[in-house]
């Protein structure tokens, strides 16, 4: 049981270096390339809200979140929480969301499967202007 946890942990933590790559640069390959064919991901706003299905649609949504943020975003990993098949993320980014200053609090859920992700949940809460 430990050593599948292990592996999830590895797996995760290496599609999230992707992922915070995909962020920065709009370069998405790497972590596309470790998502399963059947992969799944839930967006709680947007065109992208709920459920969607297939490594396609991912494509789109992450070739719409690099558009979203031309300048990329600088990602700030404040916690990693995980059991035997899922690590959750949670990180505050910072950047341009189109041309307008962003900051945000975001927990990202991966589902491992084997050494691929095979679903992804994202959470998502305002670090904007206060008064």
């Amino acid at each position: 049981m430990a050593q599948e946890s292990n592996n999830t942990l590895t797996v995760a933590h290496q599609a999230f270096e992707h992922f915070q790559h995909g962020l920065a640069t709009g370069e998405w390959n790497q972590f596309l390339d470790m998502l399963t064919e059947d992969f799944s991901f839930w967006f709680p706003a947007g065109k992208y809200h709920g459920l969607n299905q297939g490594k396609e649609r991912a494509r789109e949504f992450f070739q719409y979140v690099s558009e979203c943020f031309k300048g990329g975003l600088t990602l700030t990993l404040d916690q990693v929480t995980s059991n035997e098949t899922t690590v959750v993320f949670e990180f505050r980014d910072e950047g341009a969301l189109f041309g307008e200053p962003y900051k945000n609090r975001i927990a990202v859920s991966f589902d491992v499967r084997g050494n691929k992700i095979c679903s992804y949940r994202e959470y998502f809460g305002s670090d904007g202007k206060s008064n």
